[in-house]
């Protein structure tokens, strides 16, 4: 098992216990690829869900450019209930499971396919 399985298995254990989701492992396996080297950086691979600077990199990388989706407060809207879903008191929230659970909300997941 790599490097990369093992963070995703992390990332699918993150979604079943802390978010109460059945994860999509090939979506996720997708998504935590599509992520690229910073899941193995440990500042990079989080998600600081109390600072407006990263949720806007978040919103403007993440579900404008990459998901294609149209600017508008229903995108911070999500990214703040993913979070409070998440758990705002969770320390370590991971971009994947943060972009999984978006690409979820969004129904998304054709970008990946």
């Amino acid at each position: 098992m790599g490097k990369r399985d093992e963070w995703i298995a992390k990332y699918a254990d993150d979604l079943k216990n802390k978010c109460g989701m059945t994860p999509d492992m090939d979506l996720l396996t997708k998504v935590t690829i599509g992520c690229g080297p910073a899941i193995y950086n440990a500042d990079a691979s989080t998600v600081a869900g109390s600072q407006e600077a990263e949720l806007e990199t978040v919103k403007n990388n993440f579900l404008i450019k990459k998901l294609g989706l149209k600017d508008g407060p229903e995108l911070m809207e999500a990214i703040n209930a993913v979070i409070e879903k998440y758990g705002k008191s969770e320390r370590n929230k991971y971009r994947a499971v943060i972009y999984y659970m978006l690409t979820k909300h969004f129904g998304k997941e054709s970008v990946y396919a």
